[in-house]
């Protein structure tokens, strides 16, 4: 577990932890990761991340909050040099396992996110992607910032797609025939950890067994690329896209490759950013 954080904080952590570990078995036998076959590690990426990423043949790859690896497959079909790394111990063997099925060499490392140089023994490396609902399970956006940094050699880059804050800020309000999207949460951060108690996973499957409650922390746009900047690191490309890779709500549309979007009746609002930021040197 992270040092340097407060008591409470570090159970929050702990919880969400032991919260990961349960939902593992329910991920692995659903039908939203298709290990069965029905989805290949490429589907879990927009066509913009590849264009932005450029080539990773030969290079450094680490995958920050990889959960099962299902993406973090698809760095080492790109003949990059590959690590995940995730604070589930449950989600780790099973990533293990999925490479090997796959046939693809890829090392594994369980350790909370904030642990990780230490962890990778002063490891570098050429570029960190994370996201697609990584960052809302850190507390503190600034600490995750100093890391990454870190981790990056001279001339690497962070590669980060996640879920928009104003998609996190959305709420379907219930109505006869349709659900109106409405702003029911927060969008800025300062509100401390919010706490979901709930027996399911956003995935088809059965009720956890284990434990149900989890900690998410909102982390503005804003608060993010400051952090970022505040450690050195130069933004190079900031995205905003209507995309998701799964869909969110009934009224959603295909956009093609199994990515969704929301119909032209509605406004078109960003659903995920990428953002990439340059280490000098």
């Amino acid at each position: 577990m992270a040092s340097g954080f407060d008591t409470t904080t570090q159970a929050r952590m702990q919880t969400n932890e032991a919260n990961w570990d349960a939902r593992t078995s329910v991920h692995v036998a659903s039908k939203f990761y298709g290990l069965d076959g029905t989805m290949d590690a490429f589907d879990w990426f927009a066509e913009f991340e590849w264009e932005d990423l450029g080539e990773l043949s030969g290079r450094d790859v680490l995958h920050l909050q990889c959960h099962l690896g299902t993406e973090t497959i698809a760095f080492a079909h790109k003949g990059a040099r590959t690590v995940g790394l995730d604070f589930s111990g449950e989600a780790v063997i099973q990533a293990k396992r999925i490479a090997e099925q796959a046939e693809v060499e890829i090392e594994y490392v369980q350790s909370n996110v904030y642990d990780a140089v230490e962890v990778l023994g002063g490891g570098r490396f050429d570029v960190v992607y994370t996201g697609k609902g990584a960052l809302c399970h850190l507390p503190d956006v600034n600490r995750w910032a100093v890391l990454v940094a870190e981790l990056l050699r001279p001339g690497g880059r962070l590669y980060l797609v996640e879920f928009h804050p104003l998609l996190n800020a959305l709420g379907p309000e219930p109505r006869e025939a349709t659900q109106e999207l409405l702003l029911r949460h927060d969008y800025l951060e300062g509100c401390g950890a919010e706490e979901n108690d709930w027996p399911y996973t956003y995935t088809d499957g059965p009720a956890l067994q284990g434990e149900t409650a989890s900690y998410q922390w909102v982390h503005s746009l804003g608060e993010v690329v400051n952090a970022l900047i505040d450690v050195g690191l130069r933004i190079t490309k900031l995205r905003e896209v209507e995309l998701l890779p799964w869909q969110c709500w009934e009224e959603m549309v295909p956009a093609g490759k199994g990515w969704w979007r929301l119909p032209d009746t509605e406004p078109r609002v960003p659903l995920m950013y990428a953002l990439c930021a340059n280490k000098s040197g």
